[in-house]
């Protein structure tokens, strides 16, 4: 199969994947109380960004979703694995233009990293498939980042990033290996949890919170190992468990105990980041087969 170019694709279907990406985004940085995270009451645990920060920075990237689809779209042809270096020089520009938009600030580079890898695999699956759906996305980056761990992780003798750091000392796979297992958390935890609220007709910002207190009690999360320690992550899934025994963001006085826990955290300076991450990337592929079910009935093929 010949090479697509970005021009080539079906516009109206690359631009709602873009949609969609930019649109998790914003899901993601309004909820709230969202614990130790800037949300509309908040900065968290942080010191050097807001909402505002998140909000210019998710319009300063916007640009680039379009561009992830584009990049997959033209390596189509290629094994999935071979496309992730192609990706990834897009993602160094998204980040670029994310860092001039918040002068330094670093606010989606692991939602860049993942959101840019399922879109990416949107465009190779749309020129390969025609038709796609959550599991075809999830398959296809997983495929595309196959050894990702061993090569990244494993090698590194001098760790320099903080996913190295947190892979040497405490053997933690971050985003890399989320993204190499198909975002499994998302797909056995998270979206089960939004499916079933929803479809019970549980408003969108509490279904959300309840999945972010699922994804709480479980991840791994680097963000908060790094600034806590395993301590800190053990001490950020032991409140959320907690909180759903007692019934979570679901019972009366759920935003009290949300923002209890969103003190204790942000009193401990604990930002479970990564989790952020997970919840764009849930309402990314909640959304995926809703909004583009008129447009993926037929193939983004190349033009002649």
């Amino acid at each position: 199969m010949g090479c697509a170019s970005p021009r080539k694709v079906r516009q109206g279907a690359a631009a709602r994947i873009a949609a969609v990406a930019h649109a998790a985004l914003a899901a993601e940085a309004t909820l709230t109380p969202k614990p130790g995270l800037v949300d509309r009451c908040n900065s968290g645990a942080h010191r050097d960004m807001d909402l505002q920060t998140f909000l210019v920075s998710a319009r300063a990237i916007a640009p680039w979703w379009l561009q992830f689809v584009g990049v997959g779209a033209a390596s189509a042809h290629l094994q999935a694995s071979a496309s992730l270096p192609l990706v990834r020089m897009i993602g160094v520009q998204c980040e670029d233009a994310m860092v001039t938009a918040t002068r330094g600030v670093n606010t989606h580079k692991g939602a860049i990293f993942s959101i840019g890898l399922l879109c990416a695999a949107a465009g190779r699956q749309f020129v390969r498939r025609g038709r796609l759906t959550r599991e075809h996305l999830c398959a296809e980056v997983a495929r595309m980042c196959v050894g990702i761990v061993e090569r990244e992780l494993s090698v590194a003798r001098r760790p320099r990033t903080a996913g190295e750091r947190m892979f040497a000392s405490h053997g933690l796979t971050g985003a890399r290996g989320e993204a190499a297992s198909g975002f499994a958390l998302v797909r056995t935890i998270a979206l089960p949890v939004y499916d079933r609220l929803r479809r019970a007709g549980v408003d969108e910002e509490t279904t959300l919170l309840q999945v972010l207190l699922h994804l709480l009690a479980v991840n791994a999360d680097t963000n908060v190992v790094s600034r806590g320690g395993v301590g800190g992550l053990r001490y950020v899934q032991a409140c959320a468990t907690a909180l759903l025994r007692e019934g979570g963001a679901m019972t009366a006085g759920a935003a009290g105990r949300l923002a209890a826990f969103d003190a204790a955290l942000i009193e401990r300076r604990l930002s479970p980041g990564g989790t952020a991450d997970l919840i764009a990337v849930t309402w990314f592929l909640a959304r995926f087969d809703a909004c583009l079910a008129e447009e993926t009935q037929a193939p983004l093929a190349a033009a002649g």
